[in-house]
This record gives C-alpha cells, sequence and structure tokens, in this order.
C-alpha cells in the first residue's frame, strides 16, 4: 500500500480571484473548476507539469474562516513550490507580478526564495541542491 498527500485546502477570499492569481501569476494549471450547488466550486489548481500536491482552492465559510485567510500557518512560510530551474522559475514568476518579500538566497539545502500570494501566505520558491 502507499500513500501520499494529494490534495491540501487553501483559504481564499473569492474563487475567481485566487484562480486569477494562481493561474495568470504563479503560472499554475487550472485542474478543476466544478459548481458544487449552493455557491460553493470545487477549484483545483497545480504547478504544470508537476508530480506533487494540488491546491483545493476554498473560499471561506464564515467570520472563524475569513480570519484565517493570509494567515493559516500563523506568519510562517506555508507551502513550498520547488523547481528544477530556480532562476527561470523566478524570472517568469518576478515578471508576471510576484511579489518576493528577499532577494534569492543560496543555502545548504538549495536556492530559496520567499514570495506571497495575494491573501499574504507565504511560500517558499526552491531548487533543491542535488
Amino acid at each position: 500500500m502507499t500513500s501520499s498527500i494529494a490534495t491540501i485546502a487553501l483559504l481564499v477570499a473569492e474563487y475567481d480571484e485566487a484562480i486569477v492569481f494562481y493561474r495568470d501569476q504563479a503560472g499554475f494549471a487550472l485542474l478543476a473548476d466544478t459548481d458544487m450547488g449552493g455557491g460553493k466550486r470545487w477549484v483545483l489548481v497545480a504547478p504544470p507539469g508537476g508530480n506533487g500536491a494540488r491546491l483545493l482552492l476554498a473560499r471561506a465559510d464564515g467570520p472563524e474562516q475569513r480570519k484565517a485567510i493570509g494567515n493559516q500557518t500563523g506568519g510562517r512560510v506555508m507551502l513550498f513550490l520547488e523547481t528544477d530551474d530556480f532562476s527561470g522559475t523566478h524570472a517568469a514568476m518576478v515578471a508576471r507580478g510576484i511579489r518576493f518579500l528577499e532577494e534569492p538566497r543560496h543555502e545548504p539545502y538549495g536556492s530559496v526564495a520567499v514570495f506571497e500570494d495575494l491573501y499574504g501566505n507565504k511560500w517558499d520558491l526552491i531548487e533543491p541542491r542535488s
């Protein structure tokens, strides 16, 4: 038997603005956008060509969930976007308007730079050292 983490829910304020950010700025593929009724949708995005986890863009429901948008991990880096071409991916993301919080740095584990999504969630763009 094998198992994997396939999908991670990410709270968003509105589906369409989140789709625009992840598809048009982050460069992700829109895998699904299915009406579930009652204003809910099943919206999946993932980096193109990747074989890792997908993001379920989940519109916040109620005041507690709305308060957590952009701060699901208490201000820590939440997600790690791995690439095999750090400089090319970084340059493309900057060109599409992604806001990086720091200049790229080289650590013993690889090249990395922190960026924010449209709600302020922190991500690492990382190319692991081989």
